[in-house]
């Protein structure tokens, strides 16, 4: 088995990251100039930032539920859903900054899901060898 040497791998990161990601002023250029093209950076990153948090939140009652013996029990499913909730208000957030309706991510999801499974249902083939523009 081979050493890794982390130093060097420390120095590999850095070296692959983005200004922006390690430099302040970088950083603040990047948003001004986002702010030029009329991107909403601060409900972005709220939205990104909260989803991210707030969907770890509910994964980790599921979690505890699956592998650590949590009941799976009135109160559980309650604190479940509200982390839903807190999900959901981040991703009103996300619509906001992207003037965009739930109903349009709705419709835009199930296209993209059509196009991806033609018969209406689930395929492990179709799931894993995505055509071109299938993101």
């Amino acid at each position: 088995m081979s050493q890794v040497d982390f130093n060097r791998y420390l120095e590999f990161v850095d070296g692959v990251t983005s200004e922006p990601s390690k430099d302040h002023e970088a950083f603040v250029y990047r948003i001004q100039e986002l702010e030029g093209e009329e991107c909403d950076t601060q409900r972005l990153l709220t939205a990104a930032v909260g989803v991210c948090a707030e969907g770890g939140e509910f994964m980790e009652v599921v979690k505890k539920i699956l592998f650590q013996g949590k009941p799976y029990n009135e109160d559980n499913i309650y604190h479940m859903k509200r982390e839903l909730g807190d999900i959901m208000w981040y991703m009103a957030q996300a619509c906001i900054a992207l003037n965009v309706t739930f109903e349009e991510l709705v419709e835009m999801n199930v296209a993209k899901l059509e196009a991806r499974y033609p018969g209406g249902s689930f395929n492990v083939h179709s799931s894993e060898v995505r055509v071109e523009g299938d993101i």
